[in-house]
């Protein structure tokens, strides 16, 4: 390994140093560096926002990548409709965390219909359950369907819902 200068504070650190350690600036021996990760947009735009924002990794100055868009995919997003790890999905959203109005994911935190490990919502299932509507292992709400409590009304929402998806 050899010795280079920082590009920001011009400080000497080893060419191999992840962050500089004067000025904390990433890969302080590169000359550019323009983030890791991803960023794509597409050209179409609706409200001014990307149809689609796809991004992952750091930016430039070493600051995460959200993707914010109609359609948003990455590690954290915010959008209509996201795929993510954490995520706020106005609309709908499929990740790890998930905040918004419908979502599929192993935490679900929503105003409508949440499945996951951990489901909150008006309708919830999920391993742990709590809403208006519970079905879970452990489940609460005003009508829940659980291991330990079945209330008719709850079953039979369930199992209407069930049928009209395709489940029976």
């Amino acid at each position: 390994m050899a010795l280079a200068n920082c590009r920001e504070c011009r400080g000497q650190v080893s060419d191999a140093a992840r962050a500089c350690p004067r000025c904390g600036a990433p890969w302080p021996a590169r000359q550019e560096w323009r983030g890791s990760g991803f960023d794509w947009r597409s050209s179409a735009t609706f409200l001014g926002y990307p149809v689609i924002h796809v991004a992952f990794g750091r930016d430039s100055r070493g600051r995460l990548r959200v993707a914010k868009g109609v359609i948003a995919i990455g590690q954290f997003a915010v959008g209509l409709v996201v795929v993510a790890q954490i995520g706020i999905g106005l609309l709908f959203g499929f990740g790890q965390v998930i905040f918004g109005l419908t979502a599929l994911a192993q935490a679900a935190v929503t105003l409508g219909f949440g499945v996951g490990q951990f489901a909150c919502g008006y309708v919830a299932i999920g391993q742990i359950a709590l809403g208006v509507y519970a079905l879970g292992q452990v489940a609460a709400g005003e009508l829940v369907w659980s291991g330990e409590r079945a209330d008719p009304a709850a079953v039979a929402f369930f199992r209407d819902l069930a049928g009209q998806i395709g489940w029976h």
